[in-house]
């Protein structure tokens, strides 16, 4: 009889450690909407957590792409901009840290950049200011003629307008 109990308490106990086994799955979990959302808010709500998954994510190339665009986004939003409006200390805090990006990531630079350049070509306020500028700094003025000299459209513009000069030089 004392064989048997021992036997059936030792099933019993390997049966508890069996089906008490957790098998967590990432994947698995992740799939159904309300158990992302409670990761997410979990994360959002434990700075420390949001922290280091923010600094995973930067060790991987299309996390930090795909961090970079949503906040490229979010900054040219209506909603930030008048965020940054009302407090300064956001603002400067923000441009601080797009700097450190830019310094850190040329590619970050080269894009951003070209969005300012872009955001600048499309108002006649801008298109002045961004002409000031490089005449001012030679070498800006360099990489724009090179960039224009590229832009097919823009060769044809320059090589028509050096024809107009040359032909009213000529009168």
């Amino acid at each position: 009889m004392r064989t048997i109990s021992k036997t059936l308490m030792i099933i019993g106990i390997i049966g508890a450690f069996v089906s008490c086994k957790s098998s967590f799955d990432a994947t698995e979990t992740m799939e159904l909407q309300n158990n992302r959302e409670a990761v997410y808010q979990e994360m959002i709500s434990n700075p420390g957590q949001l922290n280091e998954f923010i600094e995973l994510a930067q060790q991987d190339e299309e996390a930090r792409r795909i961090m970079m665009q949503s906040q490229m986004q979010m900054m040219e939003s209506a909603r930030m901009k008048e965020m940054m409006k009302n407090n300064p200390d956001m603002k400067e805090r923000v441009n601080s840290h797009m700097q450190k990006m830019m310094e850190k990531n040329p590619e970050i630079q080269g894009k951003m950049q070209s969005m300012m350049i872009e955001k600048m070509l499309k108002s006649p306020e801008g298109r002045k200011m961004l002409m000031e500028k490089m005449y001012k700094n030679k070498e800006m003025k360099k990489d724009m003629m090179k960039k224009m000299m590229e832009n097919p459209e823009m060769k044809e513009k320059m090589k028509s307008k050096m024809k107009e000069k040359n032909s009213n030089s000529e009168k």
